[in-house]
């Protein structure tokens, strides 16, 4: 809480109106006192004793709190996301697919139980090999087997889903599909093009095999009834979160990502005055690629099988290439079912339709934020890249592995963000990776696979883990200093999130959780037991958490990671600060009692 310096008046010697000036001030103090105590008591966290594993804390110096206790959910609540619950859909309009945005549950209504796992789950299959198998009790979907095996997305055999790496677009195998892309786009095989995103992305098969060859790729898909894509993907260890290009701008920042790509992904690219592919074109790199597949690419030879006319696929191709061309998109590439379009490298298209008045769509005025993206309606204009950017656009880009290091030129943008600054977090990682593989051997080994850096600052924890068998999604705090284009520009992944609030993905998808001073920055908006129960929600049985914390909270967190029937240690930093500590915990597996469990 911050008070402002108050100046009095000295009273002269004997002077009577000292008396009631010392009466206000003590009033007044004593009114800062008792509301302080209420907006505390507010907002602290209900925890029963702290355990007293590994290196000691002064518990005198902890927030003095209560118990609490976490019921079990019911079992139907296995796959709960709270901000996308198709049990709320009905609230919301139809209008755009609005009802799969996020709409997250107020206060009164969150659940305050642990999520259960599907009776029969099985710790993941680990990587390499989880990329075309998974437990099917993991992920019991039967309706996306029978309805998409003949696509050859996935197929049930026996305990398992296999992966046979097929597609709408791809009959062939997603293999000869990406070798084709990449004839189109060499750009793809020297390290130029290093992150992507898939928008409807089936189960991640695409992504999957990017990975493969350097690219690290987001697929993107909105919570399904039915398919649950994400999950699929998560199970599989690529990299995935849920969202839908409706009414909002996607969580990520401007001038993101090199390549972009839609195979028969169904979005209405040309339809209510192109936002949508006006967003796509606001996360894109300038000189970043759009890779579409699927109607109307190829309608000459493919309309037959579209249920439509040669006429209206023709008609939509020339709207979809008129909308590209006033946005300074160009047609890069194109064969067979693959089309390519470039985003204009420099500004000097963009100048062009400045200068025309009729121009549509218009360019997007100052007062809108580019890298603005927690909650930002759409807008039917075109974000144009900062003219002071001069190395941002792809070609510029240093390409991968050496970008990962190179200082980016957006870390100019940052509050005190500077190439010294950027070099001393990497080294501080470096040692800080270092420590915690030596408290935690599983990290490095192929039982971590998906990561999240929960309050991540300019990606150093992954840059430091880019040689281990796994990969890390970063994540920058919507209300903290914007480092994640710095993120993005090392080659990294990452999302804008509010911690107050449900992550985008389902229950049980990340092996480790990590966790710098989070609760120390954000404890006056947050309450922390709910952000431990999204964390138990989203950690997998037996995955980790290493939680670096201020030693003011760490007894608080370990005392409310057993309720979570989280086991936990008490370690020192690699500095041995007094200050700080971290906490090493375990996600124990466990399965629901009864079917009848609490969900309040």
């Amino acid at each position: 809480m911050k008070y402002k310096d108050e100046k009095y008046e000295k009273a002269d010697k004997g002077s009577l109106k000292v008396l009631p000036k010392t009466v206000l001030l003590i009033l007044l103090c004593g009114l800062s006192f008792y509301l302080g105590g209420l907006y505390y008591g507010k907002n602290i966290v209900e925890v029963s004793n702290v355990a007293k594993t590994g290196s000691s804390l002064d518990v005198d110096n902890s927030p003095q709190v209560k118990s609490v206790s976490f019921s079990e959910c019911s079992s139907d609540y296995q796959d709960y996301t709270p901000c996308t619950d198709p049990r709320k859909w009905k609230k919301y309009g139809t209008h755009r697919l609005t009802f799969m945005e996020r709409h997250c549950p107020p206060v009164f209504d969150r659940k305050q139980c642990l999520v259960p796992p599907p009776n029969g789950y099985k710790p993941p299959i680990r990587w390499p090999k989880s990329k075309n198998e998974c437990w099917y009790r993991n992920v019991p979907y039967d309706w996306i087997n029978k309805q998409k095996s003949n696509q050859h997305w996935l197929k049930k055999e026996g305990e398992k889903f296999i992966f046979p790496g097929g597609g709408t677009m791809f009959p062939n195998g997603v293999s000869a599909y990406v070798d084709l892309m990449q004839d189109l786009i060499p750009e793809m095989k020297d390290g130029t093009i290093r992150t992507a995103i898939d928008t409807g992305c089936g189960v991640a098969s695409w992504g999957g095999d990017l990975l493969d060859r350097g690219i690290l790729t987001v697929s993107l898909a909105p919570r399904d009834n039915h398919e649950a894509q994400v999950q699929f993907a998560l199970e599989r260890g690529i990299p995935a979160i849920l969202g839908i290009i409706s009414t909002q701008r996607l969580p990520f920042p401007s001038n993101s990502f090199d390549m972009a790509h839609c195979s028969r992904c169904l979005i209405p690219w040309t339809e209510f005055g192109g936002v949508y592919l006006l967003e796509i074109h606001r996360i894109l790199r300038p000189g970043g690629f759009w890779v579409l597949s699927g109607p109307p690419v190829n309608y000459e030879n493919r309309w037959k099988g579209w249920d439509t006319t040669v006429e209206e696929q023709r008609s939509n191709y020339e709207k979809l290439q008129d909308l590209l061309s006033s946005m300074c998109f160009k047609l890069y590439a194109k064969k067979d079912d693959i089309a390519v379009w470039q985003k204009s490298p420099d500004n000097m298209c963009y100048n062009k339709l400045s200068n025309d008045p009729d121009a549509y769509p218009p360019k997007c005025d100052d007062s809108l934020e580019p890298d603005s993206a927690w909650y930002t309606p759409l807008r039917p204009c075109v974000v144009v890249p900062s003219p002071k950017l001069k190395k941002t656009d792809l070609e510029s880009t240093p390409k991968w592995p050496e970008r990962l290091h190179s200082t980016p030129e957006r870390i100019s943008d940052v509050p005190g963000g500077n190439g010294g600054l950027f070099k001393r977090d990497n080294s501080k990682w470096k040692t800080r990776a270092k420590h915690y593989k030596k408290l935690l051997p599983a990290v490095g080994s192929d039982k971590i696979r998906n990561v999240m850096d929960m309050n991540t600052a300019y990606g150093g924890l992954a840059a430091a883990l880019v040689d281990d068998p796994l990969w890390v999604m970063n994540v920058v705090s919507s209300y903290a200093a914007n480092t994640l284009p710095v993120v993005f520009d090392r080659g990294l992944i990452g999302t804008y999130h509010d911690w107050c609030e449900a992550f985008s993905t389902y229950p049980r998808t990340y092996d480790l959780l990590h966790v710098d001073g989070l609760f120390t920055s954000e404890n006056q908006r947050c309450e922390m037991k709910y952000v431990m129960l999204e964390m138990d929600r989203i950690l997998r049985p037996n995955g980790y958490a290493i939680i670096r914390e201020s030693s003011y909270f760490a007894d608080t967190i370990a005392s409310v990671a057993k309720e979570l029937r989280w086991s936990c240690r008490k370690e020192k930093t690699e500095s041995e600060s007094e200050s700080e500590k971290l906490l090493i915990c375990q996600k124990k597996l466990w399965f629901s009692s009864n079917s009848t469990s609490e969900t309040k």
